[in-house]
């Protein structure tokens, strides 16, 4: 797929995301050949669709198809997936129903408390660790977006905000943080590496919460105000497959026990 076609394709799908969300997103994608477009070039749709679900702040259950696709399962299914606390969800799929609000994690995300189950082949947490990555990379750009747009169009004491040293270092603190998350993503290839690049994305985006809350002040509090919605997404998809807290333990464990650090890139 070249540069043009790659163009095209992000286009389209960020006009789809920002037209539809959930179930009805589920079926666009669907009808653009997102199956297919997995399963032919994963190294393409994962990184595209999901920073851009993050970036729209839209939601499908694409996840389950990624996680279903890496263990040669059929795609269309629910799986249930580990998440922060030894706990169990499930992203179910299919028309939403109001009246079913009991075990769900987020008022947004159809992510469902489901009882304890197999834990699966490594493979699969593997692919579905790199897709939450990029999905929480595209929230944390979009939450710095947010923040930039406020601090160049906001003036205090006759100065924009942008101008304030403070200010400058959050955002420049939160823009290293996700460089480094999209390096270590592009260079996730095994299971430790994917772990890692799970972890510092997880990280990347709360640092971006914390930060652009901040530099936003009172009106980031506000339901007016589109960020909340970005930060209540980057805390519920942190837990999910492991919270970076939770997988920096585990990859300080191996090392502790293997007593060497793998090279992740060759340099």
């Amino acid at each position: 797929m070249d540069a043009g076609e790659m163009e095209l394709l992000s286009e389209t799908l960020r006009k789809t995301m920002t037209a539809a969300s959930g179930p009805a997103l589920d079926a666009a994608l669907a009808e653009l050949g997102w199956a297919e477009l997995l399963a032919e070039f994963p190294g393409v749709a994962i990184p595209v669709v999901f920073r851009l679900l993050g970036e729209t702040g839209a939601h499908a259950p694409v996840l389950n198809d990624v996680v279903l696709g890496a263990a040669g399962l059929p795609a269309g299914g629910a799986p249930a997936l580990p998440y922060t606390g030894g706990r169990w969800v499930v992203w179910e799929r299919g028309p939403e129903d109001p009246g079913r609000s009991g075990g769900m994690l987020d008022t947004e995300l159809p992510l469902r408390l489901a009882p304890p189950g197999d834990d699966g082949d490594a493979v699969l947490l593997d692919a579905g660790r790199r897709a939450l990555g990029w999905w929480l990379l595209g929230s944390g750009r979009a939450m710095v977006s947010l923040a930039r747009t406020h601090v160049l169009d906001r003036v205090q004491f006759g100065r924009p905000l942008a101008s304030f040293q403070a200010v400058r270092h959050r955002l420049a603190e939160t823009f290293v943080a996700l460089e480094g998350a999209e390096a270590a993503l592009v260079a996730a290839e095994d299971s430790f590496s994917c772990l890692l690049a799970k972890a510092a994305a997880g990280q990347a985006a709360l640092t971006a919460a914390r930060h652009c809350q901040q530099v936003l002040g009172g009106i980031g509090f506000t339901a007016e105000h589109p960020l909340h919605r970005h930060v209540r997404r980057a805390l519920v998809l942190d837990g999910l497959l492991g919270s970076a807290r939770e997988l920096t333990r585990e990859a300080g464990a191996r090392i502790r026990t293997e007593g060497s650090a793998p090279r992740l890139v060759q340099l």
